[in-house]
């Protein structure tokens, strides 16, 4: 368990002792917002009359390099006008990336510009916020196809093994909570059936290269008609198709699903090719999702998502799994 209440204190205290990197006294108004890889707190830039995001990145996660990274993307985009998503803040001294010293470790520390909105619920008309998202990943995928990435570029890579296989980062499924026997070889078909199928669909430079990786509901921000996307802090090399599995998150099961899908589907049609292919391979991706977020509930257990989630999650992971393996008999 890693944000337990002494240890965001702790953080807490970090991070008002790096304040003034960015022009704001140690005493400014500091709220904790949420709690998942990170902890993201809300600062009061009172002298100036703004807000702005602060995130304390996770111990033993990204590097230095792939942190500067994730930035220069998110400032390319920006420029480009792909996509409304907030502004990193440079420190005073320019840099975008401060730290503080916890316990013998870094603890890296970014801000962005604050971003109004409210998260997209379902009596909001998903439907109509998926349509729209669908064009957004379309844009972003055509930006990430074209950019030249900067020297010295470092991103994970989102493949079978690193997402449910050996070298899973977010943990190993197997550790599910309230996971049975039977749950279990149920889910051991399915990875040995999700290998064999990526493997099959390949990881060619059409179908795979750098992508958002989270854009459920709780990284969307609806502002009047604007739909804002905020974190991109799982993005990386992975499946362009990956990005709809990632951005039903949670939702697998819902019984609008369906209905979602389609409307993301013609909102990236709209604005570029969605392969027969990719289409066809979506609920692979929602199955290889499902299971690097049953891991992630495991692992993450102390974060409000995963305890929102436990047991009946990684039922429901069982029973998605089933139905699954049900259509490749």
């Amino acid at each position: 368990m890693l944000y337990q209440d002494a240890f965001l204190k702790r953080l807490e205290n970090g991070l008002r002792a790096a304040l003034p990197n960015w022009g704001l006294p140690t005493d400014a108004p500091v709220s904790l917002l949420t709690i998942s890889e990170n902890a993201t707190f809300l600062a009061e830039d009172e002298a100036r009359g703004r807000r702005m995001i602060l995130r304390v990145h996770r111990p033993d996660y990204h590097s230095e390099a792939e942190i500067l990274s994730e930035l220069a993307w998110i400032s390319a985009m920006r420029e480009a006008g792909v996509v409304e998503t907030p502004r990193p803040i440079a420190a005073k001294d320019g840099t975008l990336l401060c730290s503080f010293a916890d316990e013998g470790t870094v603890r890296y520390i970014v801000a962005f510009d604050f971003m109004p909105g409210k998260e997209p619920a379902a009596e909001d008309d998903l439907v109509k916020w998926y349509g729209r998202l669908g064009g957004i990943n379309a844009r972003l995928h055509a930006h990430s196809r074209s950019w030249q990435r900067p020297a010295g570029f470092a991103r994970k890579i989102w493949n079978f093994d690193t997402t449910i296989g050996k070298s899973a980062y977010w943990g190993d499924w197997r550790e599910a909570l309230g996971l049975e026997p039977q749950g279990r070889a149920i889910l051991e078909r399915t990875e040995k059936l999700l290998e064999k199928e990526t493997a099959a669909f390949g990881m060619d430079a059409d179908k795979f290269g750098l992508i958002h990786c989270d854009m459920r509901p709780a990284n969307l921000l609806v502002d009047g008609d604007r739909l804002g996307v905020i974190d991109f802090d799982d993005c990386g090399l992975s499946w362009f198709a990956y990005d709809f599995a990632a951005a039903v998150s949670f939702q697998e099961a819902e019984p609008y699903l369906d209905e979602v899908k389609a409307a993301w589907i013609d909102g990236y049609r709209s604005v570029a090719p969605l392969s027969a292919e990719e289409e066809a391979a979506l609920p692979m991706f929602l199955m290889l999702r499902r299971m690097q977020l049953t891991a992630w509930i495991a692992s993450h257990a102390e974060t409000p998502t995963a305890q929102s989630m436990g047991v009946p999650y990684t039922d429901g992971t069982v029973a998605l799994a089933e139905k699954y393996l049900g259509r490749k008999i």
